[in-house]
């Protein structure tokens, strides 16, 4: 069947002959053609006419086929390039294909082989493109569910679900869960959902500072209550009146600042160190932990009153292990951020470099993620990432079903639809926006593998 006409084909070759049997070859198939000499005629050729995909060599006279696909990439990005070379200087070629070349040739050209990888290099670009329409749905959807938190696991949805409930109270929230899942996060989307989003929210880590600062920080002083205190200072719980105090790692506070801290619970009062002017306040509080406050009070290292005064509503953030098909999403998330903030034009993840994150356990949740894509974006050097960019080691504790050192590409991509299907219940549409692969990929791949669509089996 032969392609529609609309899909334009730039070839660019030095040598007459070869460029101009390709554009006869290629002309003769259906597709639109233009040509060019050198890497210099191809950006003028292509700023009159964009191609939807390149073909090029890569020695060249004036400007070559790896500075050409570097200004075609900054030019217009996502733009498909197929690099063709010598036999003999595949070198050249594999190194095109890391500064994201889709596919390269040998020459002479087997002209079938130019055709598919061409028909290939266009259904990669529209699948691209629908996944950058699908990461936008996820992230207006995102939004819309609660303030831009990214990940839509059943697990995940259960904490928007009581979030969402209690969002408009004034009860205080206990948040407990490892560090890394995102406590903080939630704590803000709380806020920004409730009546006091046009309030302050004000966070403290309270492990982070002495006890004597920490009762400062959180109550404020008087001038001269202690050596060094030369002014008045405003507290934590001051600066949130009318909103939000956030207490992160509430398990560290000492016994004789969680005395004072349940007296601001009870009578929303307190005094300033040094001070004996009770100062009133209006605040929701929002604390979170990595501890277990029942074992913390058990040991008598917490107080059983403040702790039942803080757990009023109660919300577990689960660790990133048990949000499995979470990963990608959140992965790609964190990459579009990077690559703006570092100003890299990176279009995904190599099949590898999925298979990776799969198999990670994320000892340090989502942050550890976070931290990954981040230096895996500064490092990268094609528009891909690939699985040695990302400072993760895969462990045997890992998810079983996958070993990355000598599998085959067709075992990675099998491994990873077949275990991302399995985490959204067999929903096509789920698994191919979580990949970024189009419906119909998916299907076709599951018909490769003999596995049957849910719209394919029959009730037993």
């Amino acid at each position: 069947m032969s392609p529609t006409p609309k899909v334009r084909v730039l070839v660019v070759d030095d040598e007459e002959g070869a460029r101009s049997g390709l554009e006869k070859l290629l002309r003769l198939e259906g597709y639109a053609v233009d040509a060019a000499a050198d890497g210099l005629a191809a950006l003028e050729r292509a700023a009159e006419q964009p191609p939807d995909v390149v073909v090029t060599d890569l020695k060249m006279p004036r400007m070559d086929g790896m500075a050409l696909m570097e200004r075609l990439r900054t030019q217009w990005p996502g733009l498909p390039v197929i690099v063709v070379t010598a036999f003999g200087d595949v070198g050249s070629a594999v190194a095109a294909m890391r500064q994201g070349a889709e596919h390269y040739l040998v020459k002479p050209v087997d002209f079938d082989e130019l055709q598919v990888a061409i028909d290939r290099a266009i259904e990669n670009r529209d699948v691209r493109a629908e996944a950058d329409q699908l990461r936008r749905q996820l992230r207006e959807r995102d939004a819309r569910g609660l303030e831009g938190m990214v990940g839509a696991s059943p697990a995940m949805q259960k904490v928007y679900k009581v979030a969402a409930q209690i969002a408009p109270a004034r009860a205080t929230v206990l948040i407990t869960g490892e560090s890394g899942t995102g406590k903080g996060e939630l704590a803000r989307a709380i806020h920004a959902k409730g009546p006091r989003v046009g309030k302050a929210f004000v966070t403290l880590h309270c492990a982070a500072l002495a006890e004597t600062l920490l009762e400062s920080e959180l109550f404020g002083h008087e001038k001269g209550s202690f050596t060094g205190a030369d002014r008045r200072r405003v507290g934590r719980f001051e600066q949130a009146n009318g909103g939000t105090l956030f207490l992160d790692e509430i398990g560290e506070i000492p016994l004789s600042i969680q005395v004072k801290l349940l007296r601001v619970l009870q009578e929303r009062t307190f005094e300033r160190v040094g001070g004996n002017e009770p100062v009133k306040v209006d605040v929701r509080l929002i604390a979170a932990t990595n501890k277990d406050l029942s074992a913390e009070v058990e040991s008598g290292r917490f107080r059983e009153d403040l702790f039942y005064r803080l757990n009023v509503v109660h919300v577990d953030m689960p660790p990133l292990r048990v949000r499995e098909n979470d990963v990608l999403t959140l992965a790609r998330h964190f990459l579009d951020r990077f690559s703006k903030e570092n100003d890299k034009l990176l279009e995904g993840f190599s099949d590898r470099a999925l298979a990776k994150m799969l198999a990670h356990r994320w000892p340090g949740n989502v942050r550890e993620l976070e931290n990954a894509v981040e230096r895996a974006t500064v490092l990268a050097e094609g528009t891909l990432i690939d699985e040695d960019d990302l400072p993760i080691e895969v462990s045997s504790a890992g998810r079983q079903g996958i070993q990355i050192p000598g599998s085959t590409m067709a075992e990675i991509e099998r491994h990873a639809i077949e275990a991302t299907l399995d985490a959204v219940g067999g929903s096509t549409a789920r698994a191919a926006e979580m990949l970024d692969l189009s419906i119909r990929t998916i299907q076709y791949r599951l018909h490769e593998f003999g596995r049957a669509t849910p719209r394919e089996r029959k009730p037993g």
